[in-house]
């Protein structure tokens, strides 16, 4: 073959390779655009309540959310000893390590506490307190002694790292509990709890669970002249769910100055002064969607008792919040209703303090 057919060949080779070159960059670049597109109000909502079902459907299958259930026990919340008792405890009076090991031979003089059930067994910095998953997951065997339960396998750990409890009868309390929680030596997550009060109107208390997976949960709870509540639902630092409350007045003439929900990168507010309820995605304010905030008569101005929220999409159809996270606005009550109460660490945690603090003395 002639060198310049050759050259000719090789020339037409190249320009046919820059031409499948640049129609494949083309559809890469078209392909890519179309990708990073931002969602529409609708596509972003629908993906932001898909993930908080997930969060929610996931926690709730984790022995975690199986103990922030407990609050739905009638004898664990019967007997909060936060109702009798008047003392302060410290973390450094009950720190060690203590088994569950009744003894029903040595009886003390406080009959609320009658039995010493925890025996010391080794000393630490921090309250790790080694009983029967019983005891945990049915409190009524924790707090009604039955003999046989002295030969169950001690499988559950509470290890505390921070408590502290200062009540008197004046409605003055300063708590704080941080806590992990192990069976079997699996890692159930861990919490983290503190509360205040100065008078029957001034209180305020914050609680947090971490779960496995990197989901966590927390409440915030503050009263007096202003009230403000609210609860968040993370994964890892990111928010799926988030709602503010804030109202101002007494408890006979409050008014709602503030509500906020977060869902994913969608923010509805409605604020004192405005003349409408504000949707905001991603942060910028959207002129054509709206939201409608229905409330029954007792609602304490959340999504978790008797709130709703009806969302207007740009394209005119509507969606209701109770509707797209129907799934999980039980569980959802569930852990919110438990974190805010604290009865995890009333009727579990208080209790076993309280014990080993009145047998160590």
């Amino acid at each position: 073959m002639e060198l310049g057919k050759v050259t000719l060949i090789l020339k037409v080779m190249k320009r046919i390779i820059l031409v499948i070159g640049i129609v494949f960059g083309l559809l890469g670049w078209s392909c890519s655009r179309v990708d990073t597109q931002p969602q529409g109000l609708k596509q972003s909502i629908e993906k932001n309540t898909a993930d908080i079902n997930t969060a929610i459907s996931k926690i709730s299958e984790t022995k975690g959310y199986q103990l922030l259930s407990l609050s739905v026990d009638p004898v664990a919340k019967a007997i909060a000893p936060g109702t009798s008792f008047k003392d302060s405890i410290t973390l450094g009076l009950i720190a060690g390590i203590y088994d569950y090991q009744p003894d029903t031979i040595m009886m003390h003089h406080n009959f609320a506490y009658p039995f010493r059930l925890f025996k010391k067994t080794g000393t630490s910095n921090k309250m790790i307190v080694n009983l029967p998953q019983r005891m945990i997951f049915h409190p009524k065997y924790l707090h009604n002694f039955i003999k046989s339960d002295s030969v169950l396998k001690n499988d559950f750990t509470i290890s505390a790292s921070d408590y502290h409890l200062y009540y008197n009868s004046w409605n003055n309390l300063d708590y704080k509990l941080t806590a992990g929680l192990t069976l079997s030596s699996v890692d159930l997550g861990s919490f983290d709890i503190s509360a205040v009060s100065t008078s029957f109107k001034n209180y305020s208390n914050s609680s947090k669970y971490t779960f496995t997976g990197g989901y966590n949960i927390s409440t915030t709870w503050q009263t007096g002249d202003t009230t403000k509540s609210s609860f968040a639902l993370l994964k890892d630092a990111n928010v799926l769910l988030k709602e503010t409350s804030v109202f101002i007045g007494n408890d006979f003439h409050k008014r709602e100055k503030q509500y906020i929900i977060s869902i994913g990168n969608i923010d509805i507010k409605r604020i004192t002064g405005m003349d409408s309820i504000q949707v905001y995605m991603g942060g910028v304010l959207q002129k054509t969607a709206g939201a409608k905030i229905t409330d029954s008569a007792d609602t304490t101005g959340s999504i978790c008792n008797k709130r709703d929220i009806l969302l207007t999409f740009d394209d005119g159809t509507t969606a209701k919040l109770s509707t797209l996270i129907g799934p999980a606005l039980m569980q959802l009550k569930t852990l919110v209703t438990s974190l805010h109460d604290m009865y995890l660490a009333e009727n579990i945690v208080d209790y076993i303090a309280i014990n080993i603090y009145y047998n160590s003395r």
